[in-house]
């Protein structure tokens, strides 16, 4: 198979002006998305105080990218990536101020909050492989391992923010006010983007319904040839699939067994944002591994362990459980990082698109068969004995993947092939 024409796309030589106003009004909006996405997760803990509700709110942010991605990254590889995120962005704004109406007209239901998730989620869909692919073309390949690291503390940054501040937010306004953040965050993530050019491979042929199959099977074909790619995407499912459940009944965990209110819901998350921060920019300065595949490894089994040990603490120790679920923030950053480094400096760019959206549809359907079995479990045995199994499970998913020679190999076997595999 062949891949379509396109012309170089270096960063240039005055690449760093345009790189950080990108990053930082992309930055500036997922952060507003992490702090509305708090508020509403809490609102339907207080609503529902339910397991399987916050299970069906994981699903309605999971699903779409099993439904959408691999058409959100033929998208993205083959028109403008900066007018896809734009439009992303200001769906999903208008999609918050008809939540807000709700919640304003008093006849809000929590069916709502589930729409508005799904619908952000399929924006995200598109958002995300057209970002993602943008990065390789904004910056050097010898900055990707420092952006990663950047990334990864952003996530701690946005983890810090959006628990204290919407815990902030909830207890001095009231939650249309709230939501309306998100919405303000939305539009400074959008200026930028009519104001900065940003350089991507040109595509010549005309875009089809056939051409666009065509691209999606062509994404396809490069993620099946390259065993440890692969494998490693298997070994992600997995872990998604067992270990997304903890993070979603977090705050029941803090409710049930700790016997905390939102405030201790904010400290647990603030204090794993601070873990994520120090592992982002131990991972931008000075690399672990020289094998990435290994960092990320080691870094995934450290971070399920330390899950499993959060779950594990008595429920007079609280203070216990912070730090356990700090260190899981720290390991997971770690791990991350050198993985999405990887991945961008092995992929063609003119693939990008597509292969992150096809590897974000085995977690899109990973998810949801993870929480509809520990969803009832956590009914059934509770959610600390959820916490400590899903923990468990995932740490030995993460050791046994060591053991695969193709994985380990990853990055030397990816760089030494060429083209999308024959």
């Amino acid at each position: 198979m062949t891949m379509p024409s396109s012309q170089p796309t270096a960063p240039g030589a005055n690449w760093k002006p345009r790189f950080f106003v990108f990053w930082s009004g992309q930055a500036l909006s997922l952060v507003g998305s992490s702090l509305t996405q708090f508020v509403l997760i809490w609102w339907i803990t207080q609503t529902t105080g339910s397991a399987n509700a916050l299970a069906m709110m994981s699903l309605a942010a999971l699903l779409p990218a099993a439904f959408f991605s691999p058409l959100g990254g033929a998208v993205a590889d083959r028109f403008s990536r900066r007018w896809i995120m734009m439009l992303a962005d200001a769906v999903t704004a208008a999609c918050i101020l008809i939540v807000i109406g709700l919640f304003i007209g008093g006849t809000i239901q929590v069916w709502h909050v589930y729409v508005l998730t799904f619908i952000r989620s399929s924006m995200q869909a598109f958002q995300q492989p057209a970002a993602i692919s943008s990065t390789s073309n904004l910056v050097p390949e010898n900055w990707l391992n420092r952006v990663a690291g950047m990334n990864q503390a952003l996530q701690g940054v946005m983890t810090i923010a959006s628990a204290p501040l919407g815990a902030l937010a909830l207890a001095v306004i009231p939650m249309q006010n709230a939501l309306m953040i998100d919405v303000v965050t939305a539009l400074l993530g959008i200026t930028p983007l009519f104001f900065i050019k940003i350089p991507q491979p040109r595509r010549e042929d005309q875009a089809t319904l056939r051409s666009v199959v065509m691209d999606i099977r062509q994404g396809a074909v490069y993620i099946l040839h390259r065993r440890g790619l692969v494998m490693l995407s298997a070994v992600t499912a997995l872990v998604v699939m067992v270990l997304l459940p903890c993070f979603s009944l977090s705050p029941l965990l803090v409710t049930q067994h700790f016997s905390g209110g939102v405030n201790d819901v904010a400290l647990m998350e603030g204090l794993s944002g601070v873990g994520m921060i120090l592992g982002g920019i131990l991972v931008s300065f000075r690399p672990l591994a020289k094998k990435r595949t290994i960092a990320t490894l080691v870094g995934y089994s450290l971070s399920c362990a330390t899950i499993a040990l959060t779950g594990w603490s008595p429920g007079n120790m609280f203070w216990l459980a912070v730090v356990w679920w700090s260190v899981s923030g720290l390991m997971y950053s770690m791990g991350n990082a050198p993985m999405m480094a990887l991945l961008q400096s092995v992929i063609p760019n003119e693939l990008q698109g597509r292969v992150f959206s096809l590897l974000n549809v085995l977690t899109g359907l990973a998810g949801p068969i993870g929480l509809a079995f520990t969803g009832p479990l956590a009914e059934r045995l509770g959610v600390q004995t959820t916490f400590v199994l899903c923990g468990v499970l995932s740490t030995l998913i993460c050791l046994a993947a060591i053991t695969s020679r193709d994985l380990r190999n990853l990055e030397e076997d990816a760089k030494s092939s060429t083209g999308t595999g024959h």
